[in-house]
């Protein structure tokens, strides 16, 4: 049983992922399943990983990719949940998506319901458990506040609006281009600010009167932070989701208003916390209100290409997918 899949052998530019044929299909053990990957997630931290950026990171060679979706192989003798056959979406923390086969614990296998096709499968895991981790288990988000996606057109961001709709909480979005403005629009922002345009953190604290906003999702924080400070209402949180290098902030821009920067990292959830975050998807997918955006697909072998995609999209437009 033989399989290909994106291999990494050294950690580097998106150039070090290299297709590779005739690799051995792994066994599940006790409590794992294989999963026959159609729809691999393409992720920030896949690119984080894969240059060597992050504090943890797997042993090479590896392949590459943290979430997918797809149909049960096999399961492990202990597996109770799934059988060959089931569609499903997995999250695996640090790598093994971007391939034919994918192993992964039955803890991080979940059932894909039929609302959503494998593309859109492969953008639940990281998008919608980091949403709903940074909005509800970091910044205890509430219904009727004024909440802040800061970088709102990306697969997190809408996310992020799709759970802010639905808890009835009044969401502004900022994104970089007219089709990133229209798409979380669409997708849920009641107002949509360009982040790109001299004086928008201006127009965002007079829509709220000049209160501020009580929660900011942020995902650019080593652009956004000390902004991010300044729009904030009193006792308000920003909930950092991303940051790309160093930024130079004023702690009394916290003091001020007694605010807090929060980190989120889906992967810290305890049993309790991805439970609650998997029952949300779950409810959001059968009651049709999540719906992920899929604008970009690549074939296995282009991996390269999907991630100078992530890398280099000035304003994206929801998920990149692996398609096989």
């Amino acid at each position: 049983n033989i399989m290909r899949a994106v291999r990494v052998s050294e950690y580097g530019a998106p150039e070090v992922m290299k297709v590779e044929n005739g690799l051995p299909v792994p066994e599940p053990a006790e409590t794992q399943v294989l999963v026959r990957v159609r729809a691999a997630g393409v992720n920030p931290v896949d690119t984080y990983i894969r240059s060597g950026n992050m504090a943890v990171l797997p042993q090479l060679p590896y392949t590459p990719g943290v979430d997918a979706a797809g149909i049960v192989e096999k399961v492990g003798p202990k597996v109770q949940k799934f059988k060959p056959g089931d569609r499903v979406f997995v999250y695996t923390p640090l790598a093994g998506t971007y391939g034919e086969f994918t192993l992964a614990e039955e803890s991080k296998v979940f059932d894909l319901h039929s609302n959503l096709d494998f593309k859109q499968g492969a953008t639940l895991a990281v998008p919608y458990f980091t949403a709903y981790r940074a909005l509800f288990q970091r910044a205890h988000a509430l219904p009727g506040q004024t909440i802040l996606i800061h970088g709102a057109s990306g697969s997190v961001g809408i996310a992020a609006l799709q759970f802010c709709r639905q808890r009835g909480i009044h969401v502004f979005g900022t994104a970089g281009s007219a089709e990133g403005l229209e798409l979380i629009k669409r997708e849920g922002a009641h107002q949509a600010f360009n982040h790109r345009e001299e004086g928008y953190v201006d127009k965002i604290m007079a829509a709220t009167n000049g209160r501020g906003v009580d929660v900011i999702v942020e995902m650019l924080a080593n652009v956004n932070l000390q902004k991010d400070l300044d729009v904030l209402s009193p006792g308000g949180t920003v909930a950092v989701v991303g940051s790309r290098g160093n930024i130079e902030i004023s702690p009394r821009a916290t003091m001020a208003k007694e605010t807090s920067v929060v980190g989120v990292m889906p992967s810290h959830s305890t049993k309790a916390e991805r439970e609650a975050q998997v029952a949300a998807v779950k409810a959001g997918v059968e009651g049709g209100w999540i719906k992920p955006v899929v604008y970009c697909e690549y074939p296995l072998e282009e991996a390269p290409a999907a991630h100078r995609e992530v890398i280099e999209t000035k304003s994206t437009r929801g998920r990149i997918v692996l398609v096989l």
